[in-house]
């Protein structure tokens, strides 16, 4: 395609983001937030996230990306479309973090302004979701392909939010980074979605040469966050007849990296990933289970959590691990937030 055939398409996929219900954020256009439904739910009433188990509050929690529509892989059970430029992050032009962090504030609570008047939703929950505390980055696209992500993890963090960072791995040294900088999240997720070589280059197709070998590098990071006391989670998404095999294999990398965390997540057939794999690919929770517990008994985990509604399963190192998580989750539900009347 020619530099004006792409710049077509690209303003051609931002209207579908937006249509999509997404709200795109600075002068560059490279950031977006969407409302979780798990923000829905709880400002209903109603359920939370299944990530309570590290003390999120989904009323208070921004879903967000600094690289909407950027990503270096195109994985098959990925509901976002795919098109010509999604690897070329570089050379981008990039709005920094301050701009990106005081405008998903605005824009959080202005497509959440409608429950101030919803009958179903407190005023205490309305007013809790008005100062976020907690931030997701893992909306769209690769996150570590933005150059300033330190920056903007310690901009999220000077606001009073956490940070819950989700990465596939493929640029160990944009991890490093964060180490260096002094901006580790308060949660990191490394996704693994293969357990050799060969099936990371069939299943996630990405523009960056031996991708396996670049997310071993990265889980051999965990250890450096954990000692900064950053919880570090391997975390799955399984697919039927793609990756939901090898349980060994996926266990002897858990051994070998030592994450604080599993979560098992069984692939969910939506959007355009019906496109590419058949609905049969999505496993039942029978399934799931089954294939998880098989995981982490070889990897000697245990499990915490069995969510059913969200078809995932969450386990744990150790008892010692737990407890520690459990006196992280009580200074977590204390947060006050940001304080969002300097960003009306």
């Amino acid at each position: 395609m020619s530099g004006m055939e792409i710049a077509k398409y690209s303003v051609e996929r931002m209207q579908r983001y937006l249509a999509a219900g997404y709200r795109l954020l600075g002068r560059e256009r490279h950031s977006g937030i969407e409302i979780c439904r798990w923000t829905r739910s709880r400002l209903r009433g109603e359920r939370n996230c299944y990530k309570s188990i590290y003390g999120i509050d989904s009323r208070r929690c921004i879903q967000m990306s600094p690289t909407i529509d950027f990503c270096n892989f195109a994985c098959p059970w990925c509901w976002r479309p795919f098109g010509p430029h999604r690897n070329k992050a570089h050379g981008s032009k990039w709005d920094t973090p301050k701009i990106i962090v005081d405008e998903m504030i605005k824009a959080q609570r202005e497509l959440l302004s409608g429950f101030g008047g919803n009958p179903m939703t407190s005023k205490e929950s309305f007013m809790k979701a008005m100062r976020p505390a907690h931030v997701a980055i893992s909306l769209d696209g690769e996150p570590t392909l933005y150059p300033e992500l330190a920056g903007l993890i310690k901009e999220i963090h000077s606001r009073g939010m956490t940070s819950f960072l989700v990465s596939n791995g493929s640029l160990p040294k944009r991890l490093e980074e964060l180490l260096k900088e002094n901006a580790t999240p308060t949660n990191l997720y490394i996704s693994v979605y293969a357990t050799n070589e060969k099936k990371y280059d069939e299943l996630t197709r990405s523009s960056f040469p031996k991708v396996f070998r670049k997310v071993l590098e990265s889980l051999n990071l965990f250890y450096k966050f954990n000692e900064r006391g950053c919880r570090t989670v391997f975390r799955m998404t399984v697919a039927k007849g793609l990756n939901m095999e090898d349980p060994e294999g996926y266990a002897s990398l858990i051994r070998m990296s030592e994450p604080h965390f599993i979560e098992v997540k069984g692939y969910a057939w939506l959007g355009e990933s019906r496109l590419r794999i058949p609905r049969t690919a999505s496993p039942t929770y029978g399934e799931l289970k089954d294939f998880a517990e098989k995981v982490i008994d070889k990897a000697r985990y245990k499990v915490k959590m069995w969510d059913k509604i969200s078809n995932i399963i969450v386990a744990v190192r150790d008892e010692d691990t737990w407890r520690w998580n459990l006196q992280l989750v009580k200074k977590i539900t204390k947060l006050e937030g940001v304080d969002a009347d300097k960003y009306k």
